[in-house]
């Protein structure tokens, strides 16, 4: 039952909504600031996506910096932020990734009570499918090992995932025989847009400027650090730089003399006509190789392998799309009438290892967050934080200590590519 207040809250916030919708939303308030760059910040964060905007947020928040400027060259949230298949978990294998990844989710779980935003986070699982008895013993090594490092994995037999996933194909007859899996419940989606705008708007109220349509052109140096940056709105002096920008990491490190071992392709997601409510978890098969999990609005969100070739477009090629949608049909042999109805790409920064390069430069004054791949969606909150704090101390945090840059040096790598969720 409905009580008075909040029933006539609720009215007014339908009626507002009707007023504003009718006249073009002209009255509504901006989420944050326009502004047009200051000749000096502090801290200038070049990319105004997920990880810009968290690492912009962290540092006004937790370390009381706030002479800050986001520079995006585009609109905020309109590159990798807004082109995913928004898939949130922490279930990789090696403790470096595992630990990473589940701050990450433990910070989505209360993101939109601290952002005073509502995320629409929705933790309906990830189940990962096992297609052959080898492939289920891989699998009970990697569900033990999140388990040893503290984070929830379950196993599943073929019986548990029938009641499930009562539409996947678990015949005998199938080309890829479902044989069992794991599944995190802890595990969802969230929605892109709302993480960007919602963390923008913190950080403007915190005082940092946002700065749209505004392109980075090149790096300033003096005495071997970073002196700022060169813009299409002109030059901004800065103490410490930071590089936020997923794929294009290696044009801007080169301004820098630096170069990233980083690999930049496209990752394609689709979504379907919009359906009633059926699929309550997302799966995913490493073997088909398809995931799909089902929107608030009922549309089905797609995703598969990456592209095999180096790209920057934005929509990748027809190939994928039609690998991606017989692994589909292969799995739910019920949605093969189903119409497409869009289809993307965001740019994904791949290295050697599938994990990030996250912390200092040989810069000086200048540091990255990038290289993520296919985990930069789920990363975002644990990334701006980590960042920040690296940026406040000028030293990595714990937890992004082996994401550093020379471990390529080294050869200290963690490889998490089993652990992707996605053929590379």
């Amino acid at each position: 039952m409905v009580s008075g207040n909040t029933g006539m809250a609720q009215r007014y916030s339908l009626l507002s909504l009707l007023r504003n919708g009718l006249t073009s939303n002209r009255n509504w308030q901006p989420t944050w600031r326009s502004v047009e760059p200051k000749n000096t910040y502090d801290v200038v964060i070049v990319g105004g996506g997920g990880h810009g905007l968290a690492t912009a947020y962290y540092l006004a928040r937790n370390h009381g910096i706030t002479n800050v400027a986001i520079v995006e060259k585009g609109w905020i949230g309109g590159g990798n932020t807004g082109r995913n298949t928004t898939a949130i978990r922490s279930n990789y294998f090696y403790r470096e990734a595992t630990d990473f990844f589940e701050r990450s989710l433990q910070l989505y779980e209360g993101l939109g009570k601290e952002l005073n935003y509502n995320i629409m986070l929705s933790q309906i699982g990830v189940m990962t499918l096992a297609h052959s008895e080898h492939e289920m013993e891989g699998i009970r090594r990697w569900a033990n090992a999140i388990q040893i490092n503290g984070v929830d994995s379950e196993f599943l037999d073929i019986d548990q995932i029938r009641a499930e996933l009562p539409i996947l194909n678990t015949s005998d007859n199938a080309r890829y025989p479902v044989v069992g899996g794991f599944v995190q419940r802890r595990g969802g989606v969230a929605r892109h847009d709302a993480i960007a705008w919602g963390y923008a708007r913190r950080a403007d109220e915190l005082g940092v400027d946002v700065i749209e349509q505004c392109e980075v052109t090149g790096l300033l140096q003096a005495g071997g650090r970073v002196a700022g940056v060169e813009t299409s709105k002109g030059t901004i002096n800065a103490g410490q730089v930071v590089l936020a920008v997923a794929g294009h990491s290696s044009h801007l490190a080169a301004m820098a003399d630096i170069k990233l071992p980083i690999t930049s392709m496209a990752l394609q997601a689709m979504v379907s006509e919009p359906l009633k409510p059926f699929l309550n978890t997302m799966a995913i098969s490493s073997v088909c190789h398809a995931y799909v999990s089902q929107s608030d609005r009922g549309e089905l969100v797609i995703g598969g392998s990456a592209d095999v070739y180096n790209s920057y477009a934005q929509r990748g090629g027809i190939s994928v799309v039609e690998e991606n949608l017989r692994a589909l049909v292969e799995l739910y042999p019920c949605l093969s009438r189903l119409k497409l109805m869009r289809q993307w790409a965001g740019i994904v920064d791949i290295t050697p290892d599938t994990c990030p390069i996250i912390g200092v430069t040989p810069m000086q004054g200048l540091y990255i967050n990038g290289g993520w791949g296919t985990g930069g969606f789920k990363a975002i909150p644990a990334g701006g934080e980590t960042t920040a704090y690296t940026v406040a101390h000028d030293s990595p945090h714990p937890l992004v200590e082996a994401f550093a840059l020379d471990r390529f040096r080294s050869g200290e790598l963690v490889n998490e590519a089993a652990a992707s969720g996605v053929a590379h």
